[in-house]
């Protein structure tokens, strides 16, 4: 039998030795996030955005307006200092801003890829190039706001000097859709029932479906990754930051998730030329704007097989496909962002950024 003393003995030097790591823990919910110094300068219901201030020379004229999804946090782009894509890119002299959809309420059911590509993103873009006194500027787009972006720039290519696309999905066929092409089937989804029953699709069904493409990864390695990184006595920032950006996710308004789902997923109708907004049919060979495509190899989000075929739909003669050895979200802030994907946008935006 082991005595109690021994048991208490061994509990004392556990929490006497990683204690320091647990009391961080504990404490992650409250870390701070997005923290380089922004100004919001314009609004629309939920949404803002945000031009980034900074102390750093601005050596190129065209702004960078960057674009992220409908659903999580846009802080993942400036997670915390020294793990932060906007931090980095100011620091190189990019004048930098933002578009945050934000949180949707129940009165925000309706809102449709109608309203952010025609009357948000437009708004956005005119602000932007007043503000900074450009003519053009730079659309970057993450994840499905790549996509969105790409709709915007086939619609409006005279507003867009240099078009960046990260893991942005534009081919829907079934092949390319891995675990998505059953969780989209309408087999086993009644898209139509799900958004009667809620109005906008909540963040934690969405979150749960994206666990579930990798659930030993995402269930268990996440926590494993975390004990690993407090008994090496490691720092654990940027660990709490991811934990809180991936818990902190918002709902998809009804609207523009029947869309998604129904008319992109299920219809594939991007990459046909089908996809109708208002009567403006979204053409992507459109763009003819310097692009560069990035997808992560190990993206089990969106597929290298739904971001290359962008490449040869678009008619631009200035494009690249660059495809890092990352995934989904570690490409922006893993360990090896800053040696790969932040230099390699910023290298391509030098030469492309002048007047």
């Amino acid at each position: 039998m082991i005595e109690n003393s021994v048991v208490s003995s061994d509990v004392s030097n556990f929490f006497e030795k990683y204690g320091k790591g647990a009391s961080i823990l504990l404490e992650g919910a409250q870390i701070e996030t997005g923290c380089t110094p922004k100004e919001t300068i314009w609004s629309k219901n939920k949404a803002k955005l945000y031009h980034y201030q900074t102390e750093a020379e601005k050596k190129y004229p065209v702004p960078v307006l960057i674009v992220y999804a409908l659903i999580n946090r846009p802080y993942i782009l400036d997670l915390i200092p020294s793990n932060s894509f906007v931090e980095y890119l100011t620091g190189e002299g990019f004048d930098v801003y933002i578009l945050d959809w934000g949180i949707p309420g129940d009165e925000d059911k309706d809102m449709s890829f109608e309203n952010y590509i025609l009357d948000y993103l437009p708004r956005a873009v005119r602000k932007v190039l007043k503000v900074s006194g450009a003519e053009q500027l730079t659309l970057l787009g993450y994840c499905m706001g790549g996509t969105m972006a790409a709709m915007y720039t086939s619609l409006f290519p005279e507003h867009i000097k240099n078009l960046i696309l990260l893991t942005a999905p534009v081919d829907f066929s079934r092949e390319n859709l891995g675990l998505f092409k059953l969780f989209t089937d309408e087999q086993y989804v009644d898209v139509d029932r799900l958004v009667d029953a809620f109005g906008n699709v909540p963040a934690e069904l969405i979150d749960t479906g994206m666990q579930m493409l990798r659930p030993v990864t995402n269930y268990v390695g996440t926590y494993v990754n975390m004990w690993e990184r407090i008994f090496d006595e490691k720092p654990m920032e940027t660990w709490l930051a991811m934990n809180k950006w991936v818990n902190d996710g918002t709902s998809f308004p009804g609207a523009a998730f029947k869309q998604w789902i129904k008319e992109i997923y299920r219809q594939n109708k991007l990459i046909k030329g089908e996809l109708k907004l208002r009567g403006h049919q979204i053409d992507l060979s459109n763009i003819t704007c310097p692009t560069l495509n990035i997808a992560g190899k190990k993206d089990h989000i969106c597929f290298l097989g739904q971001a290359e075929p962008t490449m040869d739909i678009i008619s631009s003669e200035d494009k690249e496909f660059f495809v890092l050895d990352a995934g989904h979200v570690g490409l922006m802030t893993g360990r090896g962002a800053r040696k790969g994907l932040w230099p390699k946008v910023s290298s391509w935006l030098e030469t492309r950024s002048g007047e």
